[in-house]
Parts: structure tokens; sequence; C-alpha cells
């Protein structure tokens, strides 16, 4: 799991070398760009990307980015139908404002979509800027639930929602007779859409409310008044919605208390740099994943095709990686769907219609409801080896 930290640091010191040379702003572009052989009309839609490849969760936006770029590289190498893909990506250090303006700058400058925007404030400052240009945005990780109402007609999402992964996680608790559930949250965007997929979830499965919620610091440490706080309440189960730096620093101060029963967080957590913050730590942690694992599902078609072409490149293989060339091979159908030179409404059209798009034994549905039955949210459980058991 370790190398998946050396593989974004190479990717980061491949960013910074850009910026060197004069860009204005971290562009990682895909490779040539440039028709095969086999493409002769000159059809290209060009992709926007904000993402943090610096600041809070850079890990997760690089490890997404990157595997969106892996596909969109073998798309333009080997395609033979549909448009060439031109992915432009932004660094926003997980910032909204800084989003806001990317998105404003990728469409001003031709961007066809807004794609694969990390983070939930990122992703409404992003979705609001397309919905105001008439263009879709799509496949963005740990966006809000809101954006899955009828009033986001532009959003298309790949991942399930906050709502999914928290009804998933109650559920779990629910059978295995845990009642009396906490939850710490960061005191931001996110955490707070968390803590709503929380509470409602305890309502639709009638359970009672959480018995203690506390927000703590983004990106934080000090975790002390969050750790007493919890330990009062004796809770069965601790679910987490924060970043890997503030989850692994709770998990080692809650452990200190002699709390000795469940911890689970939302994907949003990312397990490699939660492993490599807590090491052997780790064990017992229960993380909510929404695409099938990069490491053990070798038999899902999809997962195959992404370890074929982490094989071929400097990457390793993640969760978050996966997701983002699934999200990417989605977005090149979207595109091949709304036929030759496509305008933004043709690209929504084809969205609109991609309801179960099997990506290679996973299906995507671009317009779920809030909550999508037929979309697995898997929890994981982490040995103190770093293994990953389902």
């Amino acid at each position: 799991m370790q190398a998946t930290r050396r593989g974004f640091t190479r990717t980061a010191a491949a960013i910074g070398m850009l910026s060197a040379v004069g860009a204005t702003a971290a562009l990682v572009a895909t490779s040539a760009f440039a028709q095969t052989t086999r493409r002769t009309t000159g059809w290209k839609v060009v992709v926007g990307q904000s993402i943090p490849m610096t600041g809070a969760a850079n890990e997760i936006g690089m490890a997404f980015a990157a595997g969106a770029k892996l596909y969109v590289d073998g798309w333009n190498e080997h395609g033979t139908t549909g448009p060439t893909l031109e992915l432009r990506q932004l660094d926003d250090g997980y910032d909204a404002e800084r989003a806001k303006t990317n998105s404003a700058k990728l469409l001003s400058d031709g961007a066809d979509v807004l794609f694969g925007y990390v983070g939930t404030a990122s992703s409404m400052a992003g979705a609001q800027v397309a919905q105001q240009q008439g263009a879709a945005f799509f496949a963005p990780f740990a966006a809000p639930d809101l954006l899955r109402d009828k009033a986001h007609a532009n959003v298309f999402h790949v991942r399930p929602s906050m709502a999914d992964e928290a009804f998933a996680m109650l559920r779990h608790c629910d059978i295995l007779g845990q009642k009396r559930i906490a939850v710490v949250a960061d005191d931001d965007a996110m955490g707070r859409a968390a803590l709503q997929a929380v509470q409602d979830a305890a309502t639709e499965l009638k359970l009672a409310p959480p018995v203690a919620t506390v927000f703590v610091k983004p990106g934080g440490t000090q975790v002390a008044a969050a750790v007493a706080a919890i330990a009062k309440a004796e809770p069965q189960t601790i679910i987490q919605a924060s970043l890997s730096p503030t989850t692994a620093a709770f998990v080692r101060e809650m452990r200190k208390t002699g709390y000795g029963s469940s911890f689970m967080t939302f994907s949003v957590v990312c397990i490699d740099p939660l492993y490599t913050a807590l090491g052997k730590e780790i064990r017992g942690v229960i993380i909510s994943q929404v695409v099938p694992s990069p490491r053990s599902s070798t038999t899902v078609a999809i997962v195959k095709e992404y370890l074929a072409a982490v094989g071929d490149s400097d990457q390793t293989a993640s969760y978050e990686g996966l997701e983002g060339f699934i999200a990417a091979k989605a977005l090149a159908e979207a595109a091949r769907r709304a036929g030759p030179a496509p305008t933004r409404l043709a690209l929504q059209k084809a969205m609109t219609g991609m309801t179960d798009y099997d990506v290679g034994g996973f299906r995507v549905n671009l317009r779920p409801p809030l909550h999508d039955a037929a979309r697995a949210v898997d929890l994981v459980y982490i040995t103190a080896d770093g293994r990953v058991l389902r």
C-alpha cells in the first residue's frame, strides 16, 4: 500500500515540472490527443477537471485523476470509434472558491463537460458553474446528496450516494445489535452532508439517532475534545466522516481510552493514506467502498482492465484510481453516444439515457435515485497487515 504514496509523489512531481515551465495552473494533458490512424473525423470532446493536487485530500484527488487519465490515454491511443478525449486537469487545493474559478476557466477555454471533481464543497461550486453555462457535471467524488435532486438535471453520478453508504453502515450495525452509534465528522460541507446522511438513514431504518455527534477541524489531528465527548457517550460503533489524518488521530486516541468496539468510515477516507498513518492500528476499521476491490476482484472485467493498464504505467492500484478509471470509461461511452461534433446538450442527452451501462461486470446508472438498490456498497475490513477483507 505504501507504494501508492510513492506513485502519487511521482505524479505530483510531474505536475510541479509543468508549473516550472510556465503553466498558469497545474495541468495534466492526456498524451498526444492526436487521432489514431483509424480515427479520421477530427471528433474531439474537451473534458475539464478541477481536483486537489495539493492541500487536503490531494492523495484522493491525485489517485482519482491518475486513474481517469490512464483510461483516457488508452482510449485515445487504441480506440477505433467515438471521439478522442482531451483531458484538462487543474489544481484547486481542495478549496471551493478555487474550484469555482477553475470551472469558469475550463468552460470558457472550451471544455464541453466538467468531470470528476473531488470534495463536497468543490462539487457544489463546480455544479453551479456548469449549470449556469449549460454544461454537464459528470462523476463527482463525495458530492452532497442534494446534487441528485431534479433541480440538478445536469449532474450525473457514477458512485452511490452518501445516503447509500450511511444506510449500508447502519444496517450492518443493526444486524449486529449495535444500537448506540456516535458520529465524528469534519466541520465542513462533506462532514455535515455525511452526518445528515447518517441521521436520515437512522430514521429510515427506525433506529435511534446518534448518541453523540462531534465536529472536528478538517485535516487536523488535535482530537482530545472530540475523544472525550464521544467516550462519555459510550457508543458501540463510531462512524467517521473525515479525511485520513483526522480519522487516524481519532482512532489512535480513542483506543487509548479503552474503547474496543467498531470504527466505520465513509469511502472518502481513502484506504492507502489511512493505512500509512495507522499501520497495524488500522485493524478493525471498517471502510465503506463503492467500487470493486482493485486488489482481490480480479474476476471483474473492469478491474482486470484497470490492472492491465496500471501494469503498463508507473501507477499503483487503488480504489480511487479504479473509480477514476470507471468514471472516464463511462464518460467516453457517453461522448461516443452523443454523436459527431456533440453539443453540450447532446452530451447531457446521451448521459441521461445511461441508466444501466455495464463498464465491465460493474453497472453504472448515471441517473440513480437517492437510494439505488442495484448499486452495491461494500463494507471492507482492514487487517493489521493491511489486507482488505469483505
